[in-house]
């Protein structure tokens, strides 16, 4: 399914390895709160240091707008890899130019250096060529190991590609090959779980899924937009009013394929501790609006997810920073996590709400991509990985 150059395919040993990682992690008073995509990229780094090479790490961090921000600062995953490793991690306060030039020309084999946040240079997003340069001046060869940022075309992804040899890292061989696998030849039956607020962000997805999946749940605030098109008021709910003729045609096109939630939860205001109340699926009064997925929607998505062979699930039934209208996203994590299907589970939400629950050595795989994931399951080339040399 991979038919990209990994790092296994080249020789690394004596060389200067820039591999482009995802570590754009939440950090908390200057630390690390959560290592989950330092982790991920682990079995890469250190497979290079067994075979002699010398790593130069390089990430995006959060969204600074106008140049160096130091609470954006790479500095934190830099100590925080050098913890879970074991060993010493160099950094450096740029990620082209002279100081990084410096930092990387001293580096020696067996040594790691993480380099300062891509996005601290604008360029970066536009995927400058000085910016693509002055990565590829670091290095022999260029390992994309970021998954979770393969789906932009930046300097750090997908320039600096084209001015290295470049390959592809452990992790995002397992990414595309169980998203890939999910999607070319999956095991039956097989169902889509989607969440989330917007319709329009996985309209793509829908469209693509809906010759392959024999079944797509729909939850979260996307449903709404749904209960819309079917022709309910949907009181106070968020709907996507530009999104309504597409979720009409989807409707029409899906026949059976496509379930909406039977019961839903509704609340008075968009609050933690809002009065609220379970309704069957249908009219929603006004002043009220629809904030997660009843029981009966949890227990009736339940016995689709039991049957499965794959499952693959992108974003929350509900409102899930709200504990009580949380349930019906940890209610679909318990029966992802029950069932005995290949699961994979991607965006942010969700893997938070498998986290959360304590079931993640239960899924198959979970992945580090959100944007990234829903792209590969819209059936979309990922520049990042587009840009890295065929096998």
């Amino acid at each position: 399914m991979f038919n990209k150059k990994l790092i296994t395919d080249v020789d690394v040993r004596g060389k200067r390895i820039l591999v482009r990682v995802d570590f754009n992690v939440p950090i908390k008073d200057g630390q690390v709160a959560d290592d989950t995509r330092i982790r991920a990229a682990l079995p890469t780094i250190q497979y290079l240091l067994e075979h002699g090479a010398a790593v130069i790490l390089c990430s995006h961090l959060g969204r600074p707008k106008e140049g160096p921000e130091a609470k954006y600062s790479m500095r934190p995953t830099a100590v925080r890899l050098a913890e879970l490793m074991g060993k010493k991690v160099s950094f450096v306060e740029d990620c082209i130019g002279p100081l990084a030039e410096k930092a990387a020309g001293e580096l020696q084999a067996g040594q790691v250096l993480v380099l300062e946040n891509t996005r601290f240079y604008k360029g970066e997003e536009k995927n400058d060529p000085q910016i693509a340069q002055g990565l590829a001046k670091l290095a022999d060869i260029y390992v994309n190991d970021a998954f979770g940022s393969a789906h932009r075309a930046h300097a750090s992804t997908e320039g600096v590609a084209r001015l290295l040899p470049a390959v592809g890292g452990f992790l995002m061989e397992k990414e595309i090959q169980y998203l890939g696998q999910a999607i070319a030849d999956p095991k039956k039956p097989f169902v889509a779980i989607l969440g989330g607020a917007k319709v329009s962000d996985k309209i793509g997805v829908i469209r693509n899924l809906l010759g392959k999946a024999d079944t797509i749940l729909i939850g979260g605030g996307m449903a709404n937009t749904f209960f819309r098109a079917e022709g309910y008021p949907t009181g106070d709910s968020l709907v996507e009013e530009e999104a309504l003729e597409t979720a009409r045609r989807l409707l029409a096109e899906s026949g059976s394929w496509l379930r909406l939630p039977v019961d839903l939860v509704i609340a008075q205001a968009f609050e933690a501790e809002a009065p609220s109340r379970v309704i069957s699926s249908g009219p929603v009064p006004e002043g009220w609006r629809i904030l997660d997925i009843g029981s009966e929607s949890v227990e009736a998505f339940g016995k689709v997810i039991k049957e499965a062979g794959t499952l693959v699930w992108n974003g929350p039934m509900g409102v899930f920073e709200f504990p009580r209208f949380a349930l019906g996203t940890f209610g679909i994590a318990r029966a992802v996590a029950d069932s005995h299907a290949v699961s994979i589970v991607g965006g942010g939400d969700s893997v938070a709400a498998i986290n959360q629950s304590g079931l993640a050595d239960k899924i198959t795989h979970i992945s580090t991509g959100g944007g990234a994931s829903l792209e590969m399951l819209e059936g979309l080339e990922l520049p990042g990985v587009a840009a890295l040399q065929d096998k």
